[in-house]
């Protein structure tokens, strides 16, 4: 994670058009179901004492003095950029990644610490079901990137019988999704929801108006937390 960081920084000064000498004020996130207890051996981690590291992206040489590190709850930085939303006295935060789901109520804009759940059940294990799915029924080895393109209802030249088959998966795979968070004690039909992360694509076109789900606001882009971060950070700064 750290290495990767480094070349994120790296790539973001290249694209900015800045030296690659800088002072760099790095904003993360934690999920909030560990943000309590992670947050200061992560920030400690990335920090790494607040001395410049020297480093080689890509055949280029790069010198980074990280002055400080922010770290923020993953989720509720990314519904903080959904202003709509902050007038509703309650929201069901779901954040679908590859491993786990990660839920979280909020109330009055403030995330509900009790309420905090992360459920075993991300996008990769529904890949993996579909994998073997699709290779007892009809022999063939699908890919993980023609499962996603056919959950996300893109063009992509496949067996008809197989596409039949990833598409019935993604429909029981949401079914779980949304059984297992009721199941949590979060009532999807009652308080209005914010679904996002890599599974949101997948249950914005697989959930149907029979599932009876109050008010749902998809976040679809991989970076929202990224740029829920970024916002927070440049209004501390302003202020």
């Amino acid at each position: 994670y750290y290495l990767l960081t480094l070349a994120a920084i790296a790539k973001e000064l290249d694209y900015r058009g800045m030296e690659r000498t800088a002072e760099v004020l790095l904003a993360a996130g934690l999920p909030l179901t560990s943000f309590g207890r992670d947050k200061k051996k992560f920030r400690d981690y990335l920090l790494r004492g607040g001395k410049p590291v020297c480093f080689r992206y890509e055949g280029r040489d790069y010198t980074v003095h990280l002055t400080d590190v922010m770290l923020f709850p993953q989720g509720y930085a990314a519904v903080l950029t959904q202003t709509e939303l902050l007038d509703e006295p309650s929201v069901i935060v779901a954040d679908i990644g590859g491993w786990t789901v990660d839920l979280m109520r909020l109330d009055n804009s403030v995330p509900n610490a009790a309420t905090c759940r992360s459920l075993e059940l991300g996008v990769i294990r529904c890949v993996d079901e579909i994998t073997e799915q699709v290779r007892r029924n009809t022999g063939l080895s699908v890919t993980d990137i023609q499962i996603e393109r056919v959950l996300n209802g893109q063009s992509c030249s496949m067996d008809p019988a197989a596409k039949e088959i990833i598409v019935r998966q993604g429909r029981l795979y949401t079914e779980k999704i949304l059984s297992a968070i009721m199941e949590a004690g979060f009532d999807l039909k009652a308080i209005p929801s914010v679904i996002m992360g890599g599974g949101a694509s997948i249950l914005k076109r697989h959930v149907t108006p029979q599932d009876g789900l109050c008010r749902q606001i998809y976040l679809t882009d991989v970076h929202a937390n990224a740029s829920g971060y970024e916002r927070i950070v440049g209004q501390m700064c302003a202020k």
